[in-house]
C-alpha cells in the first residue's frame, strides 16, 4: 500500500519563500559592517571551497569534552575575532568533520565533462587514472529561463511541486548511482569509488556530496542558458536529508540548504544523541549503512572525545542559507517533543551563545521548523529504502 506523506502547510509556505530567494543569491551587510564580527557578509556562492588553501594544524591527542566545541576557538587556542577569520576557521572544521566524521570529499577531479538539456544533466569525470560517468534529471518550472534549480537526492519526500511553483527547476538528482548502499564498507561501490576505489574510508554521504558537487561542475560549465549554477539549493528527506545536509555544508557554491527529517548523522548533534530517547543510535546510523565515514566507528560509544560536532558543521553552512524540516512526532526523524519544549526553555538563557553564532552571520539565514501536531506520517529512515519508498510517495 502506498501512503501519500502529509506536510504542514507551512512547510510549503516556507519552502516556496526559501526557494524563491534563490534568484538572488547575494545578501548585502548593513552599511559599515565591513568585518565587524556580527555583521552579514556579502554572499555569492562561487567557490566549492574557498579555504582551500588555508593551513589547517593537527588537532593532537584527542580528550573527552561533553561540552559542544568552541566553534570559534581555533585550533591553536585562540579565538576568531573578524568575519575574515572565520574563512580559515571554517577550513579547520572542515577538515576535522572529514577526517573523524564524513571521511575526505576530494578536491574537484582533473577532468570532469558533460551536458546539460531541458531534461537532464550527465557527468563523466576523470581522476588519478579512473573515471566514471552519472546522469540527474531536470525538470523545468513554466517561463523561459535560466533558472535557479533544486538538486534533490533520491527521489522522495521533498516538495518538488513548490520549488517548481516558486520559479526554479529540480534536478533529481539519485546519489545510489554514486554511492551504493547495501554494500560493505570494504567493498564500496558506485561512481565516487570506482574512481577512489572499493576501500575508500569515506562515507556514502560524503560521496553523495561530492557527485552533487560534480553536477554543478557542469552546469558552471555549460554557460548558464538553462539553469542558474550561482542560485542552486539542496533537499532531500530522511537519509537524503542526511546527504542534502552534507552537500550543503562542503560546497560553499549551494546557496540554499534544506534537509528534511535528516535524523542521526544528519543535522542532530552528536553529543546529544545518546540522551535522546527518541533517536536512532550512533552505533545503528553507522552499522545500518556506510553513510558515515569508516574513522566514525571509533566515536560511536563516546562522542565526547570527537574533536568537531554538528553545530560546527551547521556554522559551515553560514552565511548561505539553511532551512531544516524536522518530524519530533516520528522517532528518530528529530528530537522529541519534550526535547524541543526543554530547548525552547533554555533558548532564552542563551543570549551569549546567539550572539556567537551571528559572527558570521547565519542567524538571519538559518531556520528550523517541526510540525505544529502530530501528522501521523510514516518514518522514513528507520526501515530499508524500498519499504521507505513503498510506504511514501512525492506531494502531488
Amino acid at each position: 500500500m502506498r501512503i501519500h506523506r502529509h506536510r504542514p502547510r507551512a512547510w510549503a509556505a516556507a519552502v516556496f519563500l526559501a526557494v524563491a530567494s534563490l534568484a538572488a543569491t547575494t545578501f548585502g551587510a548593513p552599511a559599515g559592517a565591513a568585518d565587524r564580527i556580527g555583521a552579514g557578509a556579502d554572499i555569492k556562492p562561487g567557490s566549492e571551497d574557498d579555504g582551500a588553501d588555508c593551513a589547517v594544524p593537527d588537532p593532537g591527542a584527542l580528550t573527552a569534552n561533553a561540552k559542544l566545541p568552541d566553534p570559534f576557538t581555533k585550533l591553536n587556542g585562540t579565538r576568531i575575532a573578524t568575519v575574515s577569520d572565520w574563512r580559515c576557521r571554517r577550513a579547520e572544521i572542515k577538515k576535522l568533520a572529514e577526517r573523524f566524521v564524513y571521511g575526505e570529499k576530494h578536491t574537484k577531479p582533473a577532468s570532469v565533462t558533460g551536458s546539460v538539456s531541458r531534461t537532464g544533466i550527465t557527468v563523466n569525470v576523470t581522476d588519478q587514472g579512473r573515471s566514471s560517468s552519472f546522469a540527474a534529471k531536470v525538470e523545468l518550472p513554466s517561463g523561459t529561463g535560466p533558472f535557479p534549480a533544486v538538486v534533490v537526492l533520491g527521489g522522495f519526500g521533498a516538495d518538488t511541486a513548490t520549488i517548481k511553483a516558486s520559479g526554479a527547476a529540480v534536478i533529481s538528482y539519485d546519489p545510489l548511482a554514486v554511492g551504493r548502499e547495501g554494500t560493505p564498507r570494504n567493498n564500496k561501490q558506485g561512481a565516487f569509488y570506482s574512481v577512489y576505489g572499493s576501500q575508500s574510508s569515506t562515507g556514502l554521504l560524503m560521496a553523495w556530496a561530492w557527485g552533487a558537487s560534480r553536477i554543478i561542475d557542469v552546469i558552471e560549465q555549460s554557460g548558464g542558458g538553462i539553469l542558474k549554477a550561482d542560485a542552486v539549493g539542496v533537499t532531500g528527506c530522511s537519509r537524503y536529508g542526511k546527504g542534502a545536509f552534507a552537500v550543503g555544508a562542503f560546497d560553499q557554491r549551494i546557496a540554499l540548504t534544506m534537509p528534511i527529517e535528516s535524523g542521526t548523522a544528519g543535522a542532530p548533534i552528536f553529543r546529544g544523541v545518546p540522551g535522546e530517547g527518541g533517536a536512532q543510535p550512533l552505533s545503528s546510523a553507522y552499522s545500518e549503512q556506510p553513510w558515515l565515514g569508516d574513522a566514525f566507528g571509533s566515536f560511536t560509544g563516546n562522542p565526547a572525545t570527537l574533536p568537531v560536532d554538528t553545530h560546527e558543521i551547521v556554522g559551515m553552512v553560514a552565511p548561505r542559507g539553511l532551512f531544516i524540516m524536522e518530524n519530533p512526532h516520528i522517532d528518530w526523524l528529530a528530537p522529541s517533543p519534550e526535547a524541543w519544549r526543554r530547548w525552547a526553555e533554555r533558548r532564552s538563557t542563551k543570549r551569549s551563545a546567539r550572539g556567537a553564532t551571528s559572527a558570521t552571520g547565519p542567524t538571519s539565514r538559518t531556520a528550523t521548523t517541526a510540525p505544529s501536531g502530530p501528522s501521523g506520517r510514516p518514518p522514513c529512515s528507520r526501515t530499508s529504502r524500498s519499504s521507505c519508498s513503498r510506504r511514501a510517495t512525492l506531494p502531488a
